[in-house]
């Protein structure tokens, strides 16, 4: 068989339907040269291995003490024979044109390592939750800092920083993407769909879980890249920690001083600073959608999750100072 142009890494487990249509939707996708398809499992126990390989794919499975994506992407792209490696998560599905586009973008430029696409939400009306965080996803196109767990790679450089940390829970592809920059390569965001996601988060629970993982990431990545080139997520953690305390402390302002008054008008003024609050951000975020409720559910979105955001950032120093490292936050 000759050597594949391209070969695809998806990543899962228990992923189910998900994952059928995620490895269908690569089968349909045509370009020269040919793709490779590799599946990792991370000790799935609904028949997500059988499945994948019904489907024609070469299936990995790794069972690490402590899980986290970046294991499972690194045993597939270093299995991988391609001279690039497209990453995808066992809950999405690739649009047909992606590889092409992003494969004309590499060529055109050597010195872009990685491309990556728009990744949007496939039923973003079943829930408030996929409502919302489907705008997370929506990032304008040009050269950016980081990428997510959707993207394609050149190989080569991929070996040339060893891949992605097996030690981060969370925040892998960011922390690779600065290890890759400081070599002087760039990664593009091209305006062109790349997959649609089904996030299927139906509960509050994992909503706040979401959060509190991207809280640990932030602090954790951030401490590692402080003293680099590219610190990156240092002012987010700071901005974090600002905005946390300026929400709680208005609210402790405002309960203080009703109950020392006797009067509820300083509840009141809560209320309407909040609301002031979410109609900014709501503003501020409108090049994204055109729905106003949505949008005002968007602003709600990007204060609230400042609180559990906190809570990951105490929770990693809380446990860096007992010297115990974080388990996989799962929120599906």
């Amino acid at each position: 068989m000759n050597q594949p142009l391209v070969s695809v890494v998806v990543i899962g487990r228990n992923e189910g339907q998900r994952l059928a249509e995620c490895l269908d939707s690569i089968n349909n996708t045509q370009i020269a040269g040919g793709l490779e398809i590799i599946y990792v499992d991370s000790n799935s126990h609904d028949g997500s291995p059988e499945l994948a390989e019904q489907r024609g794919a070469k299936v990995l499975r790794v069972i690490p003490k402590r899980p986290c994506a970046a294991i499972g992407r690194n045993a597939g792209w270093r299995e991988s024979q391609a001279e690039f490696i497209l990453f995808l998560d066992g809950d999405t599905r690739l649009h047909p044109d992606f590889l092409p586009a992003a494969l004309q973008a590499l060529a055109e430029n050597p010195e872009v390592a990685i491309v990556w696409g728009h990744r949007r939400e496939r039923y973003p009306d079943r829930t408030l939750y996929n409502r919302v965080l489907d705008l997370d996803w929506i990032y304008a196109p040009g050269i950016t800092d980081f990428c997510g767990g959707d993207a394609l790679m050149r190989r080569e450089v991929l070996a040339n920083v060893d891949g992605f940390s097996e030690d981060l829970i969370a925040g892998e592809e960011p922390e690779l993407c600065q290890r890759i920059r400081a070599l002087g390569h760039t990664i593009l965001h091209i305006d062109q769909p790349m997959t649609d996601h089904d996030l299927a988060m139906t509960r509050w629970q994992a909503y706040w879980k979401r959060a509190l993982r991207a809280g640990h990431a932030y602090a954790e990545v951030s401490q590692r890249m402080k003293n680099t080139a590219f610190p990156l997520w240092v002012s987010e953690c700071k901005r974090n920690a600002i905005h946390v305390s300026v929400l709680l402390g208005m609210l402790l302002g405002a309960l203080g001083l009703t109950v020392l008054l006797g009067d509820p008008l300083p509840l009141v003024g809560l209320v309407l600073a909040y609301s002031f609050l979410i109609v900014r951000s709501a503003y501020k975020a409108r090049w994204k959608c055109r729905q106003p409720v949505t949008l005002l559910l968007y602003g709600v979105h990007s204060h609230l999750q400042q609180i559990p955001i906190a809570l990951g950032q105490l929770g990693y120093w809380y446990n860096r100072i007992r010297n115990r490292r974080q388990g996989l936050i799962e929120y599906k």
